[in-house]
């Protein structure tokens, strides 16, 4: 993408996972595999300076595997204010923050694992967040779908993707899918399920296969000015389904059951997500997050701004939703996202294809980030 991708409302759709699914109490291997490292017993988010080797699976970490997503996001910090809070601000706020670990990044030899680990061990110091007194946090998790699209409207593709309107006086999803900006003629692709779209307007980017064998990249340009309503809240309110079982396959599940009641319910929802198309850009490669990376697979997480810097390589220690094995590796925080919120939140990107949509939709699960922001290396560096 050319610009950032703006994905402050389409996350808030997220709400349709983590603002409606009740977090589950973690089962005992969760519960291992959240860091027991005493915090700050105070209210509000803290930081506290940890040692790697209080990094659960540091040592068995791949290193090299995440210098590039951290390199891939070092030209678009030059200059940037990378939000943040108290340590975080101070140490990792600012572009200029990251110019000795960025320049002793691009050095380093391709692959080699050790060298790696050595980089970040010498530039970073790692910091455990928490909130209110525990480092215990959620993580939910993002996709980049896959639909399919044609220019023209006819057959199956009935269901069109907009552009952002010059002028739309906020009417809600129920009113532009019925046509309130119809005149403006704003399509820029018709898709063949209105289901797809809806969900591709919650990840907030997407690929669509043309008809004429063409693929075009789309991402989120503008929203309609309503608030989002998640609907499988109303799904649980309604009798539909149970709180615990609430998830991306539960409810896309549930709308393709009930075809005759699906518009009503994503009707209910009056928030509507325009878009624009993404020249350029490499298939191989993730859509660009809010700091105007492209994102990595299990390498990118949108973050909570307001704590967290971005740009900054947080080690994520949870739980993988379908092998319950665990996650404990380097992710770099590179987006943002409206239901983002808290020093110990943050939406793991899954990738593309239909493995990363299960794992995207159905993760929800406890753990622990720590943040690794720039040594003063005017000072000893810590005991490896």
């Amino acid at each position: 993408m050319i610009a950032p991708l703006r994905r402050l409302a389409a996350l808030a759709a997220l709400g349709v996972l983590a603002g409606c699914t009740a977090p589950q109490p973690p089962s005992p291997d969760e519960v291992e595999a959240i860091s027991g490292i005493v915090v700050p017993q105070r209210p509000g988010p803290a930081l506290t300076a940890v040692d790697f080797k209080q990094l659960p699976g540091w040592t068995a970490e791949k290193h090299a595997d995440a210098v590039a997503p951290f390199l891939a996001g070092c030209s678009r910090m030059v200059g940037q204010q990378l939000g943040g809070t108290g340590e975080a601000a101070r140490r990792a706020g600012a572009g200029s923050s990251w110019g000795a670990a960025c320049a002793a990044a691009a050095a380093l030899p391709p692959g080699d694992d050790a060298a790696a680990r050595a980089f970040f061990e010498r530039h970073m110091q790692p910091w455990i967040a928490s909130a209110d007194g525990s480092a215990k946090g959620q993580f939910t998790g993002y996709y980049e779908p896959q639909l399919q699209g044609s220019s023209k409207r006819g057959g199956i593709y009935q269901t069109p993707l907009l552009r952002k309107p010059t002028s739309h006086n906020l009417p809600s999803r129920a009113q532009i899918v019925a046509g309130a900006l119809a005149r403006q003629h704003l399509e820029l692709v018709w898709v063949s399920d209105p289901i797809d779209a809806f969900f591709l307007e919650i990840q907030g980017a997407g690929r669509i296969h043309m008809t004429d064998g063409r693929d075009i990249r789309v991402s989120y340009d503008g929203q309609n000015g309503h608030g989002y309503y998640p609907i499988g809240r109303l799904l649980v309110e309604r009798g539909e389904m149970a709180l615990p079982d609430v998830s991306l396959q539960s409810i896309r599940a549930w709308l393709i059951a009930h075809p005759k009641q699906a518009r009503e319910v994503m009707n209910h929802n009056p928030s509507y997500v325009f878009f624009r198309e993404l020249p350029n850009t490499d298939p191989d490669r993730g859509p660009p997050g809010a700091l105007g990376a492209p994102l990595t697979p299990l390498r990118s997480i949108a973050v909570d701004k307001s704590f967290v810097p971005m740009g900054t390589p947080v080690w994520i220690e949870t739980t993988d939703p379908v092998t319950a094995k665990p996650i404990r590796q380097l992710m770099m925080a590179q987006d943002v996202g409206g239901a983002i919120k808290g020093p110990v939140r943050a939406d793991i990107f899954f990738g593309w294809g239909p493995p990363a949509e299960q794992r995207a939709g159905l993760m929800n699960k406890p753990g622990a980030a720590y943040l690794l922001l720039p040594r003063d290396l005017g000072t000893s560096v810590a005991a490896k």
